[in-house]
């Protein structure tokens, strides 16, 4: 596939479009009209818009033509995918460690892939060079209490108990989550960082419906919920933490709100799964915080977490996963020296695949290598992540 259209993009190799709309209502109007059609897509929808993926460009002017006919408009400019990309001696030790943690699929390129298309893909590449030091980069995973404990990747470490280590020795935290509160009125819902609810339906009439009323519900608080709609399934989800108070600003108690959404859901026959919410983020070791956030900030097109004294940075449509930062005595010369075991890989449209190079050089990047439709850059501190141009 290339180009399709004006509206869509090929990124990661899949067929992608966003559309803006000022409101989630607005956004499910549309995302009505693309679940009538005879296809798997997947659809992403947000307070400020809409994400649709396509696995062909078969529909993708008739999702288009729905946009116009209600006066959305596509934005191209905004489109990326980060992925995580390990490289391993030990490619399939290292793939069987993270599929049990993440409960990923195998994808065709070898590497493991978010069956419910949420989180970041995992890439394992082969590498003999030696990197024996810890590496800079590592994950936080996010499950429910059950889902942790039957995943069971070994002896847990660290001072909170949760660190598992690949047999490269890359690091996870692996969190068990928990019952949004004790009330009956919200036993659908899990913490996992995120308060999430996953919704089975039967048929695209309730995932409509469902949908819809999930943003009516939202944006009647102001709430910016995040509804991801997936074959045969409804997610809503309140973002990294938001479902705390200091954290969205609102004169609001989530827990109304979530109660409320189970209780539309189960009024429309949906049937909650509670062992698939998941939340994944990753987190940068650097020497300088500050100057390696700036960067990120500036490559990612990211923005900072609201909250005074917290430094995580976000996609602002919440689509790509949260990075976060912790301080490194810069006396480990030798750990800051090291290459990393993992890097990002950031997938953006191929006509914008230079303006997003010379954004991420002017923020302190160094270009280390280049090739058709890839650059790998490093940051101030040498983690590294690859542009790479379309597919």
């Amino acid at each position: 596939m290339t180009e399709i259209g004006t509206d869509w993009r090929v990124v990661d190799g899949v067929a992608t479009a966003w559309f803006d709309a000022p409101s989630l209502i607005e956004g499910a109007a549309l995302a009505g009209r693309v679940l009538e059609l005879p296809a798997e897509i997947v659809v992403d929808l947000r307070a400020t818009g809409m994400r649709v993926r396509l696995d062909s460009d078969e529909h993708a002017e008739a999702v288009s033509a729905a946009a116009r006919d209600l006066g959305l408009a596509a934005n191209p400019a905004v489109l990326q995918h980060l992925s995580v990309v390990f490289e391993s001696a030990n490619p399939p030790a290292v793939r069987r460690f993270w599929q049990r943690v993440l409960d990923y699929a195998p994808a065709e390129d070898g590497g493991l892939a978010d069956p419910l298309r949420r989180d970041p893909a995992i890439r394992i590449r082969r590498s003999t060079e030696p990197r024996p030091l810890r590496n800079r980069v590592h994950l936080d995973v996010v499950r429910p209490a059950a889902a942790v404990e039957q995943a069971s990747p070994g002896e847990p470490s660290g001072p909170f108990g949760v660190c598992h280590t690949d047999p490269d020795g890359n690091e996870v935290d692996l969190v068990p989550g928990s019952a949004l509160g004790d009330r009956i009125e919200t036993a659908d819902w899990q913490t996992v960082f995120s308060a999430m609810a996953c919704y089975r339906v039967t048929s695209p009439a309730q995932q409509r419906d469902l949908a819809a009323a999930a943003a009516a519900l939202a944006d009647d608080t102001g709430f910016p919920l995040l509804v991801d709609l997936r074959p045969g399934l409804v997610i809503v989800d309140s973002g990294k933490d938001r479902w705390e108070d200091d954290a969205h600003g609102l004169k609001l108690d989530f827990t109304d709100l979530a109660g409320n959404l189970q209780t539309a859901a189960r009024e429309l026959g949906a049937t909650a799964d509670p062992g698939l919410p998941r939340f994944a983020q990753l987190f940068l070791d650097a020497a300088d915080v500050a100057a390696v956030r700036a960067f990120w900030l500036a490559a990612l097109g990211y923005t900072r977490d609201r909250r005074a004294g917290v430094g995580d940075i976000h996609d602002p449509r919440r689509l790509n996963p949260v990075l976060v930062f912790q301080e490194l005595d810069a006396s480990e010369t030798e750990r800051r020296r090291q290459r990393n075991r993992i890097h990002f890989e950031l997938a953006v449209p191929s006509d914008l695949a230079r303006t997003r190079l010379a954004t991420t050089l002017a923020a302190g990047g160094r270009l280390l290598e280049e090739s058709e439709d890839r650059w790998r850059v490093a940051d101030p501190e040498g983690n590294e992540m690859v542009i790479v141009s379309g597919a």
